[in-house]
Order: C-alpha cells, then sequence, then structure tokens
C-alpha cells in the first residue's frame, strides 16, 4: 500500500479549471495504476479517471471525457487531475486511489475493490 494525500481542491465557478494533485508516500508508486473517484452529497462514490502505472492507458467516466485529463508524474510520485470546463455537477469530494492492478481495463479501473490505498479526499465545489 501506499499513503495518498490530495490537494488542490476548492471553489470555482462554472466554466473555469481546477488541477487536483495526489501525492504518494514510498517508493513503489510507479508499480500503481492510479485513480480518481469522486462522491457528492446524496450520492455513491464513482468513477472518474484512471491511468496505468507506465502512464498510458487513461480511462474517463463518460461525464467527464473532453473535459478533464489525467496524468502522473512518477520522479515526483504524483497524480493529476486536470478539470476544465467545470460544471456545478461536478461538485464533490474528489479522492485519489492506488491499486496493484499491472494491466488495466475499461471495467477493471471501475471496481473500487481494485484499489487498496485511498487518500482523504478534496472537496471541489462549482458555483454557477
Amino acid at each position: 500500500q501506499v499513503q495518498l494525500v490530495e490537494s488542490g481542491g476548492g471553489l470555482v465557478q462554472a466554466g473555469n479549471s481546477l488541477r487536483l494533485s495526489c501525492t504518494a508516500s514510498g517508493r513503489t508508486f510507479s508499480t500503481y495504476a492510479m485513480a480518481w473517484f469522486r462522491q457528492a452529497p446524496g450520492n455513491e462514490r464513482e468513477f472518474v479517471a484512471a491511468i496505468s502505472w507506465s502512464g498510458g492507458s487513461p480511462y474517463y467516466a463518460d461525464s467527464v471525457k473532453g473535459r478533464f485529463a489525467i496524468s502522473r508524474d512518477n520522479a515526483k510520485n504524483t497524480v493529476y487531475l486536470q478539470m476544465n470546463i467545470l460544471k456545478p455537477e461536478d461538485t464533490a469530494i474528489y479522492y485519489c486511489a492506488a491499486s496493484p492492478l499491472i494491466i488495466i481495463t475499461t471495467s477493471l479501473v471501475r471496481e473500487e475493490s481494485e484499489y487498496d490505498s485511498w487518500g482523504q479526499g478534496t472537496q471541489v465545489t462549482v458555483s454557477s
């Protein structure tokens, strides 16, 4: 497992951008697939985006495709989520998660059970 700490959340107007960061402790970060999930009030936690250990094969939820971009810098033990054209429905607590999966697929990356490390979350609020 790795320890994960998210940052970069905040209050932003609709149409604007935010970049979330998730920094991991431990020397094994580069071997983990990484993902972002989010949970809005009254809703279940949902998948947002994922990226493989090598930085390839990004996957996105349909609701964010074309607006959000996930990336990672293994030298900095950090994964990012660039969020553009934000909408009020993007308001949620955003969680970073790490999975030991070597090969990721569209279905696997959406399964919370595949992730063994989670951050504490960072709040993103988008006003209309």
